[in-house]
């Protein structure tokens, strides 16, 4: 029985394992796949850059010195000055889209994080409001940069046994910067002078550092470079990584046929673009998945407690400045665990099992949340106000089981090549919108109507019940190019591929660009 016939119905990671692969099962006892992963690792700086802000407001507001060098400022311009990363990166993801495409993935990382290094420094020196709403503006145009391309990067270059968990990982790191920055702030809290809050401000500059520094170990993408013409780059790169340069290699060689025949057909049912998302079902689909999850992440009444956990805390009784940090960092710290447990499940249990069991579990614990916030503020209770705070612990970690690994990884793993970086700038331009109106809205209402404000989340989460159900499908187990079938029906079956390998269709041939490898 020939190779192809012993393959089966396998699809996805199956087929994967039955191609012979020049790598150690262990990637941390293999070169090629030590040094991919290590500059993958790197790429994960974005999230944790944007985690770092995300913690950072909380840790600056309840520090005295920063409130008199800003300078007292109005609830609309503090509001403005927390939603500063937000003004930054709403008009900056969908012009980085096309940057992307058009430079190339490494090209737009670098400018992103060149950007945040930059604003970080002059935010460090400044004072007054505006200049500090300046830089924080300057932060999320090189975020939105950054963020753009990097998941995608990622997706593309990681090797095949790895690329799930390596995607769903990618936003679970969001809660190590969200831990270095409550750390930070908590260790400056009792420092004189200004430095109290200008060396937080200046950590913001240490993870686009990371990722500046990680671009001299991850390659360009292999997608990229195919779709510009450069095959014979691309199948080296896929040697080098994917197989320690055995430019034979059967897992390789399936790998750059499928990616070709998968570009291919995409060239030519249309010509990529923003518009492209209405022309077909399946990628109206997309898009509405894209807009969906965007809009889920931020009103799962998860940005209620991550930019004004301190208000929250007072609401129910916890008022002590220390008090508050310390719950913050544990806070971090478990969404961080739980985090990356998720983020490996999701792979091994598939997607919508997660999807619903986060959203089911929001859900509930938020309920108890509203009811125990209730009573204590009808009835000066002591114990439910304190029952709040271990519930917060609760309805994060079913937050972040689901909703934060795979808020960038279902869209990055839905979306064709040609359409992936837009259609993540369309789901972060929503992530950041609704973001900005949590920030500048719920300070203001929960100001007005207090614990009442809870029901708007409760309806949000009920809702998002049967979305899952109905619109999300399972994407467990299958390649980037497979997934597109789930979406646009058998007709675009990429597994063309196995055919080009074994001898059998018209071949891309990839042995025609294998000895240039030799010279890697």
């Amino acid at each position: 029985m020939g190779k192809k016939e012993s393959l089966g119905l396998k699809s996805g990671n199956d087929v994967y394992k039955a191609y012979r692969n020049n790598t150690d099962q262990k990637w941390i006892r293999d070169p090629g796949l030590r040094k991919l992963n290590m500059g993958l690792a790197f790429m994960f700086s974005s999230a944790a850059a944007n985690g770092f802000d995300g913690s950072l407001m909380n840790g600056l507001l309840i520090i005295p010195q920063w409130s008199d060098d800003i300078g007292d400022v109005s609830p609309s311009i503090l509001g403005l000055i927390i939603a500063g990363i937000s003004l930054g990166g709403l008009p900056t993801f969908i012009p980085a889209a096309y940057v992307s495409d058009w430079m190339g993935r490494r090209f737009t990382i670098a400018l992103g994080s060149s950007i945040m290094v930059a604003a970080a420094i002059i935010q460090a020196v400044t004072n007054g409001p505006w200049a500090f709403l300046g830089t924080k503006i300057m932060l999320g145009v090189g975020l939105g940069f950054a963020q753009t391309s990097a998941p995608p990067l990622t997706t593309e270059i990681a090797h095949p046994r790895h690329r799930a968990n390596v995607t769903n990982l990618f936003q679970a790191i969001w809660f190590w910067g969200a831990i270095l920055s409550a750390v930070v702030t908590m260790g400056t809290l009792h420092m004189n002078g200004s430095w109290s809050w200008r060396l937080p401000v200046l950590f913001q500059a240490f993870f686009p550092a990371l990722q500046l520094l990680g671009l001299f170990f991850v390659p360009e993408s292999p997608r990229w470079l195919i779709s510009k013409g450069r095959r014979d780059e691309a199948f080296h790169i896929l040697a080098r990584y994917h197989s320690n340069g055995d430019t034979s290699d059967e897992l390789v060689n399936f790998e750059f046929n499928e990616i070709c025949t998968a570009i291919e057909q995409e060239r030519e049912i249309e010509k990529p673009g923003i518009m492209s998302f209405f022309k077909t079902k399946g990628n109206r689909h997309r898009l509405l998945i894209c807009v969906l999850v965007g809009f889920m992440i931020q009103w799962a009444g998860n940005g209620i407690v991550s930019y004004y956990l301190a208000p929250i805390l007072e609401s129910v009784g916890v008022t002590d400045s220390m008090s508050q940090a310390g719950i913050n960092l544990g806070l971090q710290v478990w969404n961080a665990v739980l985090a990356a447990l998720g983020a490996m499940a999701c792979e091994r249990y598939g997607r919508r099992p997660f999807w619903l069991l986060s959203a089911s579990g929001m859900l509930c614990s938020f309920i108890v949340i509203t009811a125990l916030s209730a009573v204590f503020a009808d009835h000066g209770s002591k114990a439910a106000g304190n029952a709040v705070v271990p519930f917060l612990f609760i309805f994060f970690g079913f937050y972040v089981i689901a909703f934060t690994p795979l808020s960038i990884a279902y869209p990055v793993e839905i979306l064709p090549f040609d359409l992936r970086s837009k259609g993540l700038s369309i789901n972060l331009s929503v992530v950041f919108g609704a973001g900005f109106f949590n920030q500048y809205v719920n300070p203001i209402t929960l100001d007005a109507i207090q614990w009442k404000f809870y029901f708007v989340y409760i309806g949000t989460l009920a809702a998002m019940l049967p979305t899952i159900w109905f619109l999300f499908p399972e994407t467990k187990g299958r390649t980037l190019e497979e997934i597109a079938v789930v979406f646009d029906g058998p007709g675009v079956n990429h597994m063309d591929a196995e055919d080009r390998v074994f001898g059998g269709g018209k071949s891309i041939d990839a042995q025609s660009v294998a000895p240039k490898a030799e010279h890697i």
